[in-house]
């Protein structure tokens, strides 16, 4: 497999070894990386339907939106929902990087329990479709704000960023115009008529033409999804020092699938072995979970089994909050191992148990990385684009801009759920995410940002 032209220069590592030769081909497929739905739903504000209210017992301030205890098959019947220490309701922001609690979203019906109404901007009659094994009533709506460009004409698209480049000066926002409305598939035809048509390889024009912030940007865009991962994943372990926050958010978020891809990726591509680089760069529990994500093993059953949520949740208590001392391998059991949504049933049980929530105890019980990994699976489990717009916030919050956390979850989520990442932002912080990165970015930079994230 040959991603020519990477990586670039000013900012990307050089790999021994590549980039590798041989013949330029599409790589993934269009569409094979998509996030498994998880149940919960997101319709966002405003999307309409109609969702039971809290039960008063429920614990959880002004959060209209919880189906009530019985609401649908196999609902715990009694005890309400978990208490949510975050604040009152979805327009209170988390208080710090780290927060105990996270805003959720209402969630959607189950079968028989009234109709499931897509988020607003869906497209009509577009809803995905269920995963192998998971019940049509279960499938969560997600969209991304990039999609795949109708009467796409790759030859077309060649020329025009082959005139954009040609003679004095550049036509940024001719590149602008083409990248940000492609799919990532349609932007590896680009790179393959591009050297067809010309001869020339088009991410060395683009480096030749581009610099700073737009270029990393731009050459995101064209990378691969999955060798993007696993490339991001090799510069955070790579050279001095570890980029912890980055091997949590793509290790503790990705789907099995993905991850069983990334690893053959990063072993194909930088001929290195991702467990032996984690095991050289990390240490301890977060070591170890690290280790567990790797292994793209996660139970992916759609159903919850409230007795096993019932029973883990007990479990966590007495590896926790109840004994002196923390058992940490039973932490790691339990959420490297459950599904996301038996994980959700998890938290609610736990709330019961301890009268305190889960990622609370967390907060109490762990520090450093592996706290943060934790709450990184669990924050999935609950809530996740509530959890990138987290991560997006705090890469503009505060003097200065971590650019490359800023591109990496704007490029990622871009044709997976960044419609949603948009409307929890709003709802977390009272602010749109463009409003944020047009005052925090500038020039061609901007442009770009805005038009991925639809603006």
């Amino acid at each position: 497999m040959s991603y020519p032209g990477y990586p670039p220069s000013g900012g990307y590592p050089a790999f021994p070894g590549y980039p590798p030769t041989g013949q330029e081909s599409v790589y993934p497929p269009a569409g094979q990386y998509s996030y498994p739905p998880v149940p919960g739903g997101y319709p966002p504000a405003g999307g309409g339907g109609t969702y039971p209210a809290a039960p008063p017992s429920a614990g959880y301030a002004g959060a209209a939106g919880y189906p009530a205890p019985g609401g649908y098959p196999g609902a715990p019947q009694a005890g309400g929902m978990p208490p949510y220490s975050g604040g009152p309701g979805f327009g209170v922001p988390p208080a710090g990087p780290g927060f105990g609690g996270y805003p959720q979203p209402p969630a959607q019906s189950y079968a028989g329990g009234g109709p499931a109404q897509m988020p607003v901007g869906y497209p009509s009659g577009q809803a995905p479709s269920p995963m192998p094994g998971q019940p049509a009533a279960m499938v969560q709506c997600t969209q991304g704000t990039i999609q795949a460009a109708p009467n796409f004409d790759a030859g077309r698209d060649a020329e025009i960023l082959r005139k954009a480049m040609k003679g004095f000066g550049t036509d940024e926002q001719a590149i602008i115009n083409v990248v940000a409305n492609r799919s990532n598939d349609q932007r590896q035809k680009i790179k393959a008529a591009f050297k067809t048509m010309y001869g020339k390889d088009l991410i060395k024009d683009l480096k030749s033409e581009l610099s700073g912030n737009v270029e990393e940007l731009i050459l995101a865009l064209f990378m691969p999804s999955t060798y993007y991962d696993a490339w991001s994943l090799r510069h955070a372990m790579k050279g001095v020092g570890t980029q912890e926050r980055v091997l949590i958010e793509i290790l503790c978020t990705r789907t099995n699938q993905e991850i069983r891809e990334i690893v053959n990726c990063y072993k194909s591509e930088f001929g290195r072995d991702i467990e032996q680089d984690i095991r050289a760069d990390t240490s301890g529990h977060f070591e170890r979970l690290l280790i567990s994500m790797c292994q793209g093993n996660r139970d992916e059953n759609q159903t919850v089994d409230y007795q096993k949520a019932q029973e883990d949740a007990q479990r966590l208590y007495q590896a926790g909050e109840g004994k002196l001392g923390t058992d940490e391998s039973c932490f790691n059991m339990v959420l490297a191992s459950r599904s996301f949504p038996q994980l959700k049933a998890t938290v609610e049980a736990y709330s019961r148990i301890a009268n305190r929530d889960l990622l609370s105890s967390i907060d109490r019980e762990f520090s450093g990385n592996v706290e943060r990994g934790l709450k990184a699976i669990l924050q999935c489990a609950l809530n996740r684009p509530a959890f990138f717009a987290e991560r997006l916030y705090y890469s503009m919050k505060g003097a200065g801009t971590d650019d490359s956390t800023l591109i990496r979850i704007i490029v990622t989520r871009s044709e997976i759920d960044l419609v949603q990442i948009k409307q929890m932002f709003s709802q977390m912080y009272q602010k749109t995410l463009a409003t944020m990165i047009a005052s925090d970015t500038s020039g061609d930079y901007r442009r770009l940002l805005l038009a991925i994230v639809g603006q």
